[in-house]
């Protein structure tokens, strides 16, 4: 999705989940920032839980994905990407 399609669907997500248990599975970190309860699976199991500050802070498998999708994002463009 582009930036603008993603906080499109964050928005109508945070709008549907007032007041409700939402379960949202997703490859984009920023769609689940806001969690209550974050669950990392590899491998078929749950590997890490807990909130995005506490991923972060122990510093494990989320934490690693969370610095390569956003270090991704951060990237300038190409001289051919930008054309």
């Amino acid at each position: 999705l582009d930036s603008e399609s993603e906080r499109h669907i964050q928005e109508a997500l945070e709008e549907l989940r007032r007041g409700r248990t939402t379960i949202v599975i997703a490859h984009r970190l920023s769609t689940i920032e806001w969690a209550d309860r974050i669950l990392v699976m590899s491998g078929g199991h749950i590997v890490e839980s807990g909130t995005h500050e506490k991923l972060l802070k122990i510093n494990n498998l989320y934490a690693g994905l969370y610095r390569i999708q956003f270090a991704r994002q951060s990237e300038p463009l190409s001289a051919a990407g930008a054309e």
